[in-house]
């Protein structure tokens, strides 16, 4: 048979992604040292806020994820009119929804942190208002920079969102800098930059996506709604924002059980879970190439080389993950000795990081990689029921079990995360290979541009 991809191809696409998810990773941790240099007031009030932007963020990527599905497919199928009128309309619905949402947030900045966070600390509170209202400011711009890199990514083009992404990582960190270090703004100078960088991704993506040199340019942009369009595109995007939503939410609930265990196993928990980001990091960058990969090969009718890819980048995968959570696994206690922890600290989190460096290299990929090719030829509500009912099951209820009944306290919470890991890779796993998800139409031919 004659490939879709190339190894060229492949590499050009999934090597920038990695680049990208390992910039994303150490830019937050050089965040959070950052935030604390203005007082512990200012890290409980973004700490708080963030609960709240992941939530939101969420929605945007999965607005993303059901534009870049859907383009890759109408790509495959070589229908560049409707792979731009996917493009231009994902675009145009992800701005508006943004844009209702910095509405509502800056409306209701006050109601909103005291209806989920009730009556906290004024020192903190002023400062959570703060947080908000920049980032509620930067939601559409944050959007648009989310759907136009999901864009280039279907095109095969992951280099312009990596690009984009280091200049954006640029400006925060070095306005962070600036900011917080030079002129002492406190949580505005956390604030600002987030703002700046995110308004520049995004006027950056915009000037790329219109220039013809590109298979989807958007030389021609209509700002009519395409209602059709935009159901097939929320077909993907619903279910999939769904299952983050209920993620994120459980996590929530996770983290308070961990709360109860003492600063010990909050501290530890903490520094593992921000060492464990860039284990995954190939993992992650590979299931984003997927979508593409994936999407594209569905959309051209070709189910033999969707399931040759998806073998060929899950062996990638696991190969890779391998590599990254043996080095983690051998470095940890000098990796640890760069946070100020206490010997009882230090020893949980080694054990901690140590247990999921095992797991993480067959489970992970299985969980979380595996998902996206699934989810590239439509078949997002299976990964989504799947996911909401793995989540709620094995990864609270057996938080709350190993954790409080059986006294294992946050090393019970990371054997009932692994326990949730292996109940997806097992369900995902079997629907691949039964072929389930080959009979999930997405797009139609005769869609109107």
């Amino acid at each position: 048979m004659e490939l879709m991809f190339s190894r060229k191809d492949l590499k050009r696409l999934i090597v920038p992604l990695i680049i990208e998810q390992f910039l994303a990773v150490a830019v937050g941790m050089a965040d959070i040292i950052m935030v604390s240099a203005a007082g512990e007031s200012a890290v409980s009030g973004v700490s708080l806020v963030d609960t709240i932007n992941v939530l939101l963020i969420n929605i945007f990527a999965a607005l993303a994820t059901g534009g870049a599905v859907i383009t890759a497919q109408y790509l495959g199928k070589r229908n560049r009119d409707n792979a731009r009128s996917s493009a231009n309309q994902l675009i145009l619905s992800s701005g508006a929804i943004s844009i209702a949402m910095m509405v509502i947030a800056l409306i209701g900045n006050r109601a909103i942190l005291q209806a989920i966070f009730g009556q906290v600390d004024s020192s903190v509170m002023r400062n959570a208002r703060i947080y908000f209202f920049y980032t509620a400011l930067s939601f559409p711009f944050l959007s648009l920079y989310n759907s136009c890199a999901a864009l280039f990514r279907a095109m095969g083009n992951s280099k312009v969102s990596m690009f984009t992404s280091l200049i954006m990582n640029i400006i925060n960190i070095a306005g962070n800098a600036i900011l917080i270090y030079g002129a002492g703004l406190g949580v505005a100078g956390v604030s600002i930059p987030t703002l700046v960088s995110r308004v520049v991704a995004a006027v950056i993506m915009l000037i790329l996506i219109r220039k013809p040199i590109y298979t989807i340019s958007l030389e021609k942009f209509s700002f009519r709604f395409n209602f059709p369009m935009i159901r097939q595109i929320l077909r993907i995007g619903i279910p999939n924002g769904l299952e983050n939503s209920m993620f994120q939410i459980g996590k929530i609930l996770v983290m308070s059980l961990i709360a109860s265990f003492g600063t010990a196993a909050i501290a530890a928990n903490a520094v593992s879970m921000t060492v464990s980001g860039f284990a995954t990091i190939p993992g992650s960058a590979i299931g984003l190439a997927l979508v593409t990969i994936v999407g594209q090969c569905v959309g051209a009718g070709d189910y033999e080389q969707a399931v040759y890819y998806t073998k060929k980048m899950m062996k990638i995968t696991i190969t890779a993950l391998a590599f990254t959570n043996l080095f983690i696994f051998v470095l940890a206690p000098q990796i640890f000795t760069l946070y100020n922890l206490t010997p009882e600290t230090k020893e949980l989190a080694l054990t901690l990081i140590r247990y999921y460096n095992v797991m993480c290299i067959v489970f992970w990929p299985l969980s979380f990689t595996m998902a996206n090719p699934l989810r590239a030829a439509g078949d997002v509500k299976f990964t989504m029921v799947i996911a909401i009912i793995s989540m709620w099951v094995w990864r609270v209820g057996f938080s709350y079990i190993l954790g409080n009944t059986f006294g294992l306290g946050v090393f019970g919470v990371w054997v009932a995360m692994t326990m949730d890991w292996i109940f997806r890779g097992l369900a995902f796993t079997i629907r691949f290979l039964k072929g389930g998800w080959k009979d999930k139409q997405v797009i139609t031919s005769n869609m109107p541009a």
